[in-house]
């Protein structure tokens, strides 16, 4: 299997009465509806008893003894307790059915409010497929476990239960007999519960990779096709497929094999009452009913037995899925506030790298004894080759991440002192790939700030030149943009990230590599728009194309982790050094491009 494959964590400790009871404590906020249900449940398993008992009394004191008055008042009383079992059974199956909701709903949520609160390395390391299986097809599962797993389970415990209770008023020597057998058959579930719960742990294990091949199938398919990487793909999927069905098949195989061992331990049960009660009786210990009601009661013992065969193997999946759910709700975020910090108001002021060490592995170093200053309003622009650290040193300014040694500090306080949001709410970032969500474009627009106007999102609009194109639109403002933008240009898609930003009116301000994949007449409006934003801003520009950052304070060429040069863009170009020979490599391909396109458009046609 493909070394790009993620690898998720293994679950092979035993299931144990505390992950049971975990799961169980998601019905606590709802500890009504489970205490409605699963009284409704009791109830009408035992009437289901009683039922019993009275057909052994029809069949001994008014059939066997000729008594056609109690035949009535056993039916009659057969007959009431039907109308109120028939009203316990829409009780309880109306309330597990809103149990399992509720469940499902808080599931959904815990986990949707916990991702917001994991750090970025976390999804550094986590494919969005997994992520997209634990909240939908795991939680599903979970919430069947704790509604009609529990249904199952109670209707079980209390079907025996009661069976015995009933099988020992009538004969308690015959009783043991049955009694005797119910350790063998908790023993034989016990084992092979053991077994089928490790063939699902797999599935769901592989399920994952299923989900995140697919994810990554159709999101990356124009590299596929461009690639040529169809038969690759298949060849692969192929071996996680087969990987899941093997596992799929021992597990069904197990689950199998349950059901006819339950049936041939009770065929032993069944002999033993059939040989003993007929001795009984032959000699009056025992009558026709009392013989008819054991053999009942053993049915009532081996039918739940039988129905928990049929779902358990759902109930395995279902535990195995809640294990990966737990596993993502204990995530702990790598950044999160301390519990003094505050927010300071503003963060528009002077920041300091003041000798910061950072790597995203323990082994690979991005940032050695870093230091920079920043004064308030400054434009710093950041250039360099690929890897040299750029991304990171905004990455850690926003406080996606946290240096490993030394310390970054904002209007002169360690920053790791102010809340998260304190922070990245007042950043405003514009991506080299700028993100649009599924919607309108005045609603991607009023995502930098919510409570704007209608008013202000056209102005930001406006401001960065992008209203002119919206205008174009049929719907204008209300044309929806597709999912992640894909009914836009690249360049339309930057401007609408662009006013995004300037209506949130950030202090500090960040542009990473935005111009680079738009073309020129775009890369104007995009420039105009940055100029307007950070003005009396501090503001940082990772930058591909060095033309647009000759009005930066100061440049940084980064290389390795280290400051390699820094100045404004004339005194880089009389230094002679680094920046110098990137910018004139970068300023005479541009100049033979533009030679070879006006060669072009000056051919003659034919």
């Amino acid at each position: 299997m493909s070394d790009r494959y993620y690898e998720e964590e293994e679950f092979q400790t035993k299931v144990t009465g505390k992950v049971f009871a975990r799961i169980l404590s998601l019905t606590r906020p709802h500890w009504r509806f489970l205490a409605g249900f699963i009284g409704a449940v009791l109830f009408t398993a035992v009437i289901d008893a009683i039922f019993t008992f009275i057909s052994k009394q029809i069949i001994d004191q008014g059939i066997l003894r000729e008594d056609p008055h109690a035949v009535v008042r056993y039916l009659t009383l057969y007959g009431i307790l039907i109308l109120v079992q028939a009203a316990s059974v829409f009780i309880f199956i109306y309330l597990v059915g809103l149990l399992g909701e509720r469940v499902r709903y808080d599931l959904r949520q815990t986990m949707f409010n916990h991702l917001q609160d994991l750090s970025l390395s976390y999804y550094s390391k986590t494919p969005v497929g997994w992520i997209m299986s634990r909240v939908t097809s795991d939680s599903d599962r979970v919430g069947n476990l704790v509604t009609w797993g529990i249904l199952d389970v109670s209707w079980a415990v209390v079907n025996i239960f009661t069976s015995l209770v009933f099988m020992f008023i009538i004969k308690w020597q015959l009783a043991l007999i049955v009694f005797v057998i119910v350790p063998v058959l908790v023993y034989v579930a016990i084992q092979f519960r053991r077994k089928i719960l490790k063939e699902f742990r797999e599935v769901r294990k592989t399920n994952s990779k299923i989900v995140g091949t697919y994810n990554e199938s159709i999101t990356g398919v124009r590299v596929v096709k461009a690639l040529g990487r169809e038969d690759e793909n298949m060849r692969e999927f192929g071996e996680i497929t087969t990987h899941m069905y093997n596992s799929s098949f021992r597990a069904a195989w197990l689950s199998a094999l349950f059901l006819p061992t339950v049936q041939v331990i009770s065929a032993f049960a069944l002999s033993g009452i059939i040989w003993y009660g007929g001795s009984q009786a032959q000699v009056g210990m025992m009558t026709v009913g009392s013989i008819q009601a054991f053999v009942s009661y053993l049915m009532f013992m081996i039918w739940p037995i039988q129905d928990v065969a049929r779902v358990f193997a759902e109930l395995q999946h279902a535990i195995a899925s809640a294990e990966r759910i737990f596993s993502l709700i204990d995530a702990k975020p790598e950044v999160a506030d301390r519990p003094d910090a505050f927010d300071p108001g503003s963060i528009h002021g002077d920041i300091l790298f003041d000798h910061v060490d950072f790597s995203y592995e323990a082994d690979d170093a991005v940032l050695e004894d870093f230091n920079l200053l920043v004064k308030r309003g400054e434009t710093i622009a950041l250039v360099g080759p690929t890897g040299g650290g750029k991304s990171t040193i905004v990455n850690l300014l926003c406080r996606f991440y946290e240096p490993r040694g030394g310390a970054i500090y904002i209007v002169g306080e360690d920053y790791t002192r102010f809340t998260l949001r304190a922070i990245q709410s007042r950043i405003g970032m514009v991506l080299q790939t700028p993100h649009l969500f599924s919607g309108t474009v005045r609603e991607n627009i009023r995502y930098g700030r919510l409570e704007a106007s209608d008013e202000d999102v056209e102005r930001a609009a406006r401001l960065v030149g992008a209203h002119e194109f919206i205008q174009a639109f049929e719907n204008q403002y209300e044309e929806n943009v597709g999912e992640g933008g894909n009914m836009l240009s690249v360049g339309q898609k930057q401007l609408i990230s662009l006013a995004r930003a300037v209506l949130a009116e950030p202090e500090i301000f960040i542009m990473d590599e935005a111009t680079s994949s738009v073309d020129t007449l775009t890369e104007a409006l995009i420039q105009k728009g940055m100029e307007l934003l950070m003005k009396d801003r501090t503001s940082f520009i990772i930058a591909h194309r060095l033309s647009t950052i000759k009005a930066a304070d100061r440049i940084l060429v980064i290389e390795e982790g280290r400051i390699a040069e820094m100045g404004s863009h004339a005194e880089l170009l009389r230094a002679g050094g680094k920046y110098y020979h990137l910018y004139t490599r970068q300023f005479r391909k541009q100049i033979e491009e533009s030679i070879d396109l006006y060669q072009t458009a000056a051919k003659p046609l034919n």
